[in-house]
């Protein structure tokens, strides 16, 4: 017996071969980030934090780079180079300030603080032996987040603008270590490698970080005796290994370094904290010791100096005297040689803007990457470094209970 047929409606059956639209999956467009750098004005600092190129690969990503009028000048980019890259030229700092970023390569003035609004994220800088506890106070009244460029790692746990800047000032030392002694800078008028018949000059390098190696290799490519203490021996062993050469190593807790500060024509200073100040390690009757027209460069100057006579200097006025021992303590000594400087800063930070995305995503960039968070020390208007907070008697909040509670 046949089945009933059942009619089925010619409009539920007419298109059932023809082809249909494809529904495909569409994202929300992330907001992307506006980024302000402002022109440097607090020190005699001659970089800028992005280059010309870099700024072209964010605006073609989508950001919005606002750079302030004759910002890159010192560094030999015009204002022309930036605008033929994308970014908007700013006539006035206020208006730089409106940015949700703001990159420098100094520490921000108490003015360009106030010039600030709240959840910004300042990335610069700090300068320890400088700080203010009202500098601390702006920040927290603002609610805004800053982050120290040279506490913030990498992947691999290397502190990446350190490393560069570090590669930059070992070198850097070298060549202004062998300027000032010479009899016109008021030195010895001594070479740094010897001559035949003629012994070299003695440099004692102290740490044997990214900055100490740098030193030890120009050193020794002038051709000077090199001594190199530090009290960590895999820094040491490391170094040695690197270099591939027997090189003098010795602890700071040592008798043998007070000797060789004796007899020493330059004095590096190159030893690094990973948080808060650097260890002082020669003490002022150390450098009373030392030769008459011996030179100290305090590359740590930056962090506190590692030598008991060391003050903050400017490249106006680099150098003074003290029991006629040629000092060096500019702590951007790195701005010296802008073009390089420069470069380096726009290397490390182009990636992680173009990783983070919009400042939601730098949002989470600090929650979901350690290397980046370490460099936080305000979050959101509340202090996170244990140093500055015992240092100025501030309250401390530990980060990850802030990002927790989601401020």
């Amino acid at each position: 017996m046949d089945k009933p047929k059942i009619n089925i409606p010619k409009s539920l059956t007419e298109n059932v071969l023809t082809p249909q639209e494809e529904m495909l999956e569409t994202h929300l467009k992330r907001r992307k980030v506006s980024i302000g750098i402002p022109k440097e004005v607090a020190f005699p600092e001659n970089r800028i934090a992005l280059t010309p190129a870099s700024v072209k690969t964010l605006v073609k990503a989508g950001h919005h780079i606002i750079v302030e009028k004759e910002a890159g000048e010192r560094s030999n980019f015009s204002d022309y180079d930036y605008s033929e890259a994308g970014a908007e030229i700013a006539y006035s700092s206020e208006q730089v300030f409106k940015a949700n970023v703001i990159l420098k390569v100094a520490p921000p003035t108490l003015e360009e603080i106030d010039l600030g609004h709240p959840g910004q994220i300042h990335i610069s800088p700090i300068h320890l032996p400088t700080m203010q506890e009202e500098y601390l106070y702006r920040l927290k009244n603002k609610r805004i987040t800053a982050l120290a460029m040279e506490y913030m790692k990498d992947s691999s746990g290397v502190f990446p603008f350190v490393r560069l800047m570090s590669e930059i000032a070992g070198i850097g030392a070298m060549q202004i270590a062998a300027e000032l002694l010479a009899a016109s800078s008021g030195g010895r008028g001594v070479l740094l490698g010897g001559i035949s018949g003629i012994p070299p000059a003695k440099v004692v390098i102290l740490g044997a970080g990214v900055v100490a190696e740098v030193a030890v290799r120009v050193a020794l490519g002038y051709g000077a005796e090199v001594r190199v203490f530090d009290n960590s021996i895999r820094k040491l062993m490391r170094l040695q290994s690197d270099l591939g050469v027997r090189l003098y190593t010795g602890t700071f807790s040592a008798p043998e370094m007070e000797h060789e500060l004796k007899t020493a024509d330059v004095v590096i200073g190159a030893i690094h904290a990973e948080s808060g100040r650097t260890p002082c390690v020669v003490s002022e009757d150390m450098v009373r010791n030392m030769k008459s027209g011996a030179v100290i460069i305090d590359v740590s100057i930056d962090q506190g100096g590692c030598f008991a006579t060391s003050k903050i200097t400017t490249h106006n006025n680099p150098t003074f005297r003290k029991y006629d021992v040629i000092h060096y303590c500019v702590p951007n000594i790195v701005s010296r040689f802008p073009g390089t400087g420069s470069t380096a800063f726009s290397n490390v930070l182009l990636p992680f803007f173009l990783n983070a995305g919009g400042t939601e995503n730098i949002e989470a960039l600090i929650r979901t990457n350690p290397g980046f968070r370490n460099g936080v020390y305000m979050y959101k208007g509340c202090l996170t470094n244990r140093y500055m907070s015992e240092r100025f008697g501030l309250k401390y909040t530990d980060l990850e209970l802030l990002m927790m509670t989601d401020l």
